[in-house]
């Protein structure tokens, strides 16, 4: 038997990726066409519309960069940093501390206002951080994934705009799970991942990028340092009646996308983000019926990742694995200083069901019992 033929269903709760919706498969399979075929640039033009529809905002260039949420992380800082740029990074778990280390990488001069890890982060002790420097980009992640708590990117956009700095969001994990609504926030790039609450395979990073951003790409004094990654040309390709050639798009992941996206149009962005907070309530009063709890406070809470503490003296890594041979379970560890303190449990979008959050409560309960 060679690998692939070891390959199983599995119930995917951990903190990504979700569960696929059975209609992305079948787009998936769907045959491949070329990448300027017109009939895949209609596919790309309605994925532009939707994807304006789900992350709230009225930027012509919303669309999704080849990668992962990884390279819209990446494709963010590359394209709006230059080499000294005075950036600040909120951060209060890993991917915080990621931003940081790909700001760093292209020079600039970063600092992080770190918060406690399992806390969010505080709009007054930011207000007064801003006004220390002349800052060129804050950053935050919307929805840290690390540590299941909620940020609140609506109170900060203001505070960025009056310092004169752009705002980056990292909306990875939100993206169709709880509102983004970039233009209300005032994001001035949001990137994302379809591996989460798109139900959608990881491969693609759908990512909004609005005036101000893009008056700083145009005037930079150098050249963008990654040429996969810059919006300045992948734009060329994605608008226009006219597009030019930057690179082969990922044809069947497009798809898988376009899918993916009318799924949760057509159930309706309210009840999405309804359905996920309903089952993330079953899943807290399930998880404190067998005596687990959950460590950040429930005002911050993400509906889609949940942090579970460990009860002491439990191998939290056993369980884990537990899970996963006895009921096809996955469910993910701590991160950093969480590391061995938590379970995280995705109930993102296809996952977000009632039969999978009474199944996982089960089989803890039965795990722990022996």
């Amino acid at each position: 038997m060679n690998a692939l033929q070891s390959v199983s269903k599995t119930i995917l709760m951990g903190p990504g990726p979700s569960c696929v919706h059975p209609r992305v498969y079948e787009a998936l399979a769907l045959p491949t066409i070329g990448h300027l075929d017109p009939r895949f640039i209609n596919i790309m033009d309605e994925i532009k519309v939707m994807l304006r529809q789900i992350m709230g905002t009225k930027n012509e260039i919303t669309l999704p960069m080849s990668g992962t949420g990884s390279a819209g992380m990446e494709a963010a800082f590359v394209n709006l940093v230059e080499r000294g740029d005075k950036v600040l990074v909120l951060v209060n778990g890993v991917f915080g501390k990621r931003m940081v280390e790909v700001a760093r990488r292209l020079g600039a001069d970063v600092e992080e206002l770190e918060f406690t890890w399992g806390t969010p982060v505080d709009p007054d002790v930011v207000a007064k951080k801003i006004k220390e420097k002349n800052w060129q980009i804050v950053a935050v992640v919307h929805a840290e994934t690390s540590t299941g708590v909620r940020n609140p990117v609506e109170q900060l956009g203001k505070l960025v705009h009056e310092a004169g700095a752009l705002y980056i969001v990292d909306a990875v994990t939100s993206l169709g799970g709880i509102p983004v609504e970039v233009d209300a926030i005032e994001a001035d790039l949001c990137y994302s991942g379809t591996q989460k609450c798109l139900s959608c395979p990881p491969g693609l990073a759908p990512l909004t990028i609005g005036e101000r951003a893009i008056s700083k790409l145009k005037n930079r004094a150098t050249k963008v340092p990654n040429w996969y990654l810059d919006i300045s040309m992948i734009m060329d390709y994605w608008q226009g009646a006219k597009r030019a050639y930057h690179h082969t798009a990922p044809i069947n992941m497009i798809y898988g996308l376009h899918a993916a996206l009318s799924v949760v149009l057509e159930e309706g962005l309210p009840q999405a983000y309804a359905r996920h907070q309903e089952m993330h309530e079953r899943l807290v009063q399930g998880l404190e019926s067998i005596g687990l709890t959950l460590p950040v406070d429930p005002q911050f809470r993400l509906p889609m990742l949940n942090a579970v503490t460990v009860p002491d003296g439990v191998d939290e890594a056993a369980i884990r694995r537990a899970l996963l041979d006895t009921y096809n379970i996955e469910i993910g560890a701590g991160l950093g200083p969480l590391a061995g303190k938590i379970w995280r449990i995705g109930l993102m979008g296809y996952t977000a069901q009632k039969e999978n959050v009474d199944l996982v409560v089960s089989a803890l309960k039965n795990i722990l019992k022996h």
